[in-house]
């Protein structure tokens, strides 16, 4: 991704400029051209009003991983230590890497997804579904000062587009 202020080729996805700090999360979005692909690049992720995360410490057990998901009725839980965001774990994880094997024993570090692809609650929801769609994932933390805030899923996008359709 070429920085529109410096020149300067940086590796595409970056956030910001490596020579000149500018910041380039929103350099690669097309201009909308109808009023709906306005309110997505628009709107904030915070105007999807998602819901605070469910976390968890990496060293915890995956027994009470798959508690805690069942007691919010969650897909996915945020695991986190006193640094911050480490990593995501998800039922679809914990379905995909435990086939066969006994959660004894085990840790949510373990299973994670370690440094998932966060967003900020003032990212486009544009950038969410975009990211969503390359990465392959349902769920994406929202991150302000190193901390999950909320947490945004697709289902969260989808009622949110359903909405602005009717």
């Amino acid at each position: 991704m070429i920085c529109p202020s410096c020149g300067h080729e940086n590796i595409q996805g970056v956030d910001e400029c490596e020579n000149c700090g500018n910041d380039l999360r929103t350099v690669d979005i097309p201009s909308p051209s109808t009023y709906f692909e306005a309110t997505l690049v628009t709107q904030p992720l915070s105007n999807l009003r998602p819901p605070e995360p469910v976390a968890i410490g990496p060293s915890a057990g995956l027994e009470e991983a798959v508690r805690l998901m069942n007691e919010h009725g969650t897909g996915c839980l945020v695991v986190e230590d006193d640094s911050g965001v480490r990593g995501i774990l998800s039922e679809r994880d914990l379905l995909l890497k435990l086939a066969g094997t006994a959660l004894d024993d085990m840790t949510v570090a373990q299973l994670m997804t370690e440094d998932p692809v966060v967003l900020r609650p003032d990212d486009s929801i544009a950038v969410a579904i975009h990211k969503m769609a390359i990465g392959g994932f349902r769920h994406i933390p929202l991150v302000a000062d190193g901390q999950a805030t909320a947490i945004v899923s697709a289902r969260d996008v989808f009622r949110h587009i359903l909405g602005q359709l009717r």
